[in-house]
C-alpha cells in the first residue's frame, strides 16, 4: 500500500515524532489532573443530601388496595433519586398489604374477619386494628350512631359493584340485619382483644380505613425523611408539605357526576389532608331511584340527603378524621353538617348541593371554577 504521508528529510520526521510525544505527555496531564480535581470535589462536605427535581414532577407508582387505586408521588426526600424514591413506595404498598390484612371484612385471615366471624368470642388483634376501631367508636358517639361501624351486616348485602345488573337486598333479610347495628356491643379488652357482644354483629371499617391509612403512611414517609409527597388513596388526599417551589399544592374538587371527572374547584395544600365523601362515588339506578353506597344505620338504605359531595380539609395526621367527618356531615345534610364543622376546631368543609351550589364553611377557601 503506497504510504500517502512524505517527509523530506530525517529532520520533519524527528520533530513530528516530539511532536506526538508532546502532546502524548500534555494529555496525559490534563487526565491527571481532572482525576484530582474530581477526587478532591468528593472530599468536600455536601451542601445538601438531597435535591429538587427542575420539572418538578414527582416519581410516583400506582397500586390497587382496599378496593381502590391508590398513587403515591415523592417530590423530595434526603439523598432523593428515582431509585430510593422507588424503593420507598414499594415498601408503602407492602405495607398497604399489611393494612388490607388487618382491616378488610372479606379477607379470611384479617384481623376484622376473624372478629366477625368468632360468634362473639374475643379475638387478639393488632394495635393498629384497636386504635382504629376506638377511633370508630369516638365518631358513632359524636354521631349518635349515625356513624357506625357495625354495620357490616347490612353494607354486605348491598352490591354496588354490579352496576350493569343491580339488585335491591331483600327486604326481610335487611330488616333481619339492622338490630345488630350498635357499635356500642364491641368490647376492647387490655388494648389487645376485641369482642362483638353480639354474635351476628359485623364490623365494617369502610367509612374511616383509607384515611386512617393515610395517616399511617404520611407518619412512615416523614420517619424515612421524606420532605415533599402526595398520598392519594382513592381521593384521599394527604400531602407531605408543600410542592417544590412553591407555597403548596392544589388539589381540585371534582364535580358530582360529571363524566370527565370535570373539576368545580380547587383548593391549596400544605401539610395538609382533603377527604371527600360523595353520593357518586358508588351507586347504581333503579326505576330511576338513586341508590348509594352511604347507608342509614336505622333503616338499611341510602341516607336521604341534600348533599352531592362533602369535602373536608385539617392539618397533616387527621385523615381518618376526616374521613369519618365527611361521611357524617353527608348524612346530616349541609345545613347540620355545616353547623358540626363550624363547631370542631381545625376542620373547614366545602359541601356541593342538589343544585352544585358551593357551601363554605367560614374558614374554607375554594377557588371555583366557572
Amino acid at each position: 500500500m503506497r504510504n500517502i504521508f512524505t517527509y523530506k528529510n530525517d529532520k520533519q520526521l524527528k520533530f513530528l515524532s516530539y511532536l506526538v510525544y508532546f502532546m502524548i505527555i500534555l494529555i496525559l496531564l490534563i487526565m491527571l489532573s481532572t482525576a484530582c480535581s474530581m477526587n478532591h470535589q468528593k472530599e468536600q462536605p455536601e451542601q445538601s443530601n438531597h435535591k429538587i427535581t427542575d420539572s418538578i414532577t414527582p416519581i410516583e407508582q400506582t397500586g390497587f388496595y382496599f378496593d381502590t387505586v391508590c398513587t403515591i408521588g415523592i417530590y423530595d426526600m434526603e439523598n432523593f433519586n428515582e431509585e430510593n424514591a422507588l424503593a420507598e413506595i414499594e415498601h408503602i404498598f407492602n405495607l398497604c398489604e399489611e393494612y388490607d390484612l388487618l382491616f378488610s371484612m372479606t379477607n379470611i385471615n384479617s384481623d376484622v374477619y376473624r372478629i366477625n366471624h368468632a360468634e362473639g368470642k374475643t379475638v387478639k388483634v393488632d394495635p393498629l386494628t384497636v386504635e382504629l376501631i376506638k377511633k370508630g367508636i369516638i365518631y358513632g358517639d359524636l354521631s349518635d350512631g349515625m356513624f357506625d361501624i357495625t354495620i357490616g351486616g347490612v353494607s354486605t348485602l348491598w352490591d354496588f359493584h354490579n352496576v350493569e345488573n343491580p339488585k335491591l337486598p331483600d327486604d326481610e333479610i335487611l330488616k333481619d340485619a339492622l338490630p345488630h347495628i350498635d357499635y356500642k356491643n364491641i368490647n376492647i379488652i387490655n388494648e389487645t382483644e376485641v369482642q362483638l357482644k353480639d354474635p351476628k354483629a359485623k364490623i365494617d371499617l369502610g367509612g374511616i380505613a383509607k384515611g386512617y391509612i393515610a395517616d399511617l403512611i404520611y407518619k412512615k414517609l416523614k420517619k424515612d425523611e421524606v420532605i415533599s409527597a402526595m398520598i392519594n388513596l382513592g381521593g384521599n388526599l394527604a400531602c407531605i408539605g408543600k410542592k417544590p417551589g412553591q407555597d403548596y399544592f392544589t388539589a381540585g374538587i371534582r364535580l358530582p357526576f360529571s363524566d370527565k371527572e370535570e373539576i368545580i374547584g380547587t383548593t391549596l395544600l400544605n401539610d395538609e389532608t382533603l377527604v371527600t365523601s360523595g353520593i357518586y362515588e358508588r351507586y347504581f339506578k333503579i326505576d330511576d331511584v338513586l341508590y348509594h353506597h352511604i347507608l342509614n344505620p336505622e333503616t338499611g338504605y341510602p341516607f336521604a340527603t341534600d348533599v352531592l359531595s362533602v369535602t373536608i380539609k385539617s392539618k397533616a395526621e387527621q385523615s381518618a378524621d376526616c374521613d369519618a367527618l365527611s361521611t357524617i356531615c353527608l348524612s346530616l345534610g349541609v345545613q347540620k353538617g355545616k353547623k358540626l364543622i363550624e363547631s370542631l376546631d381545625g376542620y373547614e368543609a366545602a359541601f356541593i348541593d342538589l343544585n352544585n351550589q358551593i357551601i363554605l364553611t367560614s374558614g374554607m377557601e375554594l377557588n371555583a371554577i366557572e
